[in-house]
């Protein structure tokens, strides 16, 4: 960007509204992290009263929701060894343009009054809302640079997901953009991700980080410029077809700006702001939030539609945690009857699944899913082995017969007392040739 075309842009009076899909068209791919409205605010030089809207992802209204995550709550703490300071210390113009600068980008990051006041909101405002993104980012950005560097996507755009979904990977807008890129339904659809009612592969933070680097790429071999491809991103490739033939066929993302849509105008500053604001967050006093890397996980295959209640409570697996996990499946069911279907599990909890798989597959076809049930998507607030206390679950059955779930330190005799039977008695209903029985295995008490 030249210092005239800079000094031109600066003087410029337009409406901007950074990054707030309301209108979205045909060709608009992305959208951003649902939140309250956010409020507008001016800027300018000589009072000239430039106006833009914040990004949605910039509100600060969210923050609680982002601490409730399974991730944030279990591996996320505030680092006592750090403190955050309560006042933004703030500094010249030529200060941010030489930061900006030093960052090792093959992408242009100008600066100018709109980049300093989205830069002005990470570091004022959303001080606590950056310590999360900046302690969750050790969870995301290996796998955003992994996709990205399959691909040979330069690295900086790693930070789109941070003006997306705010490394949230269940957000969901208004308009319906999922997961921490922000795929609308048709896009994903077309770089592979699999949507139905039963799961959403937009969710998924491998699978859309894969998809995001191609549809990325595909938008650089278009344009072949990278500021173009983030506005692409944020429009669609038509709008940004749309500004360059009405500029008169100019292909430089701060001269076709006229003509773009008012909420893309804003998308690159905020995107430059990501990367400053994710580079000189400690400049600004600000301290990322502490974070020990989840434990190791790897992926099971189901033949069988298993409810995550059931697998809770079959393996004594936190509920939350498989969420988590899981995020995939849109109503915390893994639909193995339409084909082998993953599950990610921790590493220390498979071998005790693949112990259990017969338990969990006896449980699911004894409490099959009524499909004429109406279902709703919503959070299941219950933590633990399925919400179940006591040695063992009781289901009263059709035809007067009474089974139970065995669980882990329970025997026969135990169970015998409890459901004024014998032991005999159960090793008859139950075909037993001796008194041993394991975890999760059903038996039948009457």
């Amino acid at each position: 960007m030249t210092n005239n075309l800079r000094n031109k842009m600066k003087k410029r009076i337009l409406p901007l509204i950074v990054l707030l899909p309301l209108s979205l068209s045909a060709q608009t791919e992305f959208a951003d992290i649902m939140v309250a409205p956010t409020d507008t605010v001016e800027v300018g030089m000589a009072g000239s009263g430039e106006q833009f809207d914040f990004p949605e992802a910039l509100a600060d209204s969210n923050i609680d929701s982002l601490m409730n995550l399974y991730l944030a709550k279990t591996y996320l703490t505030a680092d006592n060894d750090c403190e955050m300071s309560a006042v933004n210390p703030t500094y010249d113009d030529k200060v941010y343009i030489e930061r900006l600068k030093r960052l090792p980008t093959v992408m242009e990051l100008p600066y100018n009054e709109v980049v300093r006041s989205c830069i002005d909101r990470y570091m004022v405002r959303l001080r606590r809302k950056l310590s999360y993104i900046l302690g969750a980012a050790n969870f995301y950005m290996p796998i955003f640079e992994q996709a990205l560097d399959i691909y040979q996507l330069p690295l900086e755009l790693k930070y789109l997901p941070v003006i997306e979904s705010a490394l949230d990977p269940v957000a969901v807008s208004r308009a319906g953009a999922t997961g921490l890129w922000q795929f609308m339904l048709t896009t994903g659809k077309a770089y592979g991700l699999e949507v139905n009612s039963m799961s959403d592969d937009r969710r998924d933070p491998v699978k859309s980080s894969m998809a995001a680097a191609r549809y990325l790429s595909d938008l650089y071999k278009l344009f072949g410029d990278w500021n173009l491809v983030i506005a692409a991103y944020n429009c669609g490739p038509e709008n940004i077809n749309r500004a360059i033939r009405r500029s008169g066929g100019k292909r430089d993302y701060w001269e076709i700006y006229p003509y773009l849509p008012k909420e893309t105008r804003g998308y690159v500053p905020a995107f430059i702001a990501a990367n400053y604001a994710m580079n000189y967050y400690s400049e600004h006093g600000i301290c990322p939030m502490a974070s020990t890397l989840p434990v190791k996980t790897d992926t099971v295959m189901l033949n069988c539609e298993v409810s995550f209640e059931q697998l809770a409570e079959v393996c004594h697996i936190d509920l939350d945690m498989i969420r988590s996990l899981n995020p995939v499946y849109r109503r915390s069911i893994v639909p193995g009857l339409a084909g082998p279907a993953p599950l990610r599990l921790p590493v220390n909890e498979v071998a005790h699944f693949i112990e259990m798989e017969d338990s969990v597959y006896a449980l699911a076809n004894q409490q099959p899913r009524k499909r004429t049930e109406v279902e709703i998507e919503k959070p299941d607030n219950r933590k633990g082995k399925g919400g179940q206390k006591g040695n063992a679950r009781t289901n009263q059955q059709s035809g007067g017969e009474k089974w139970v779930t065995v669980r882990r330190g329970d025997n026969l005799g135990a169970i015998a007392k409890r459901n004024h039977t014998t032991v005999k008695k159960l090793k008859e209903l139950n075909g037993l040739p001796n008194d041993k029985i394991r975890a999760g295995k059903k038996l039948r008490v009457k």
